[in-house]
């Protein structure tokens, strides 16, 4: 199962890649609950889908790379880095033109082949001082 769970972790990153947010419904479950929203982002699998098209706005060339990828029962931990180049209006911040990297851990619960439940941490304040919002302590 374990290795079942990794695969469709991978299939979901690879969509969000691809930018092809209509195939999310392969993966993810319509009232997929995420245990750390974006501000204003609605719920179920259609906020999942505003959220990152406001991210491929902002962020045309968004990438993310699969560092780790863990699985035990019905929970699989990722450790991603984002790869892209801020030039599209992001949370009120005006494009900078900058590139930008980003890392994080997402677990993704999962249920009849499809993500229900997840949270994530990333790296805010590091993309925030990387696009000039917060000074840099270096």
């Amino acid at each position: 199962m374990s290795e079942q769970n990794k695969a469709i972790a991978r299939r979901t990153y690879e969509l969000f890649n691809a930018h092809n947010l209509d195939a999310l419904d392969e993966v993810v479950a319509p009232n997929i609950v995420d245990r750390n929203p974006s501000p204003g982002q609605a719920p179920g699998l259609e906020g999942v889908k505003q959220f990152f098209s406001m991210l491929y706005t902002a962020f045309p060339d968004f990438h993310i790379t699969v560092e780790d990828l863990i699985a035990e029962g019905d929970k699989v931990v990722a450790r991603v880095r984002v790869n892209s180049t801020h030039q599209g209006e992001f949370m009120g911040i005006p494009p900078t033109g900058k590139p930008v990297t980003q890392t994080g851990i997402d677990i993704l619960r999962l249920a009849g082949g499809k993500a229900v439940e997840r949270w994530g941490e990333f790296d805010t304040f590091g993309l925030m001082q990387q696009l000039g919002v917060i000074p840099s302590q270096r």
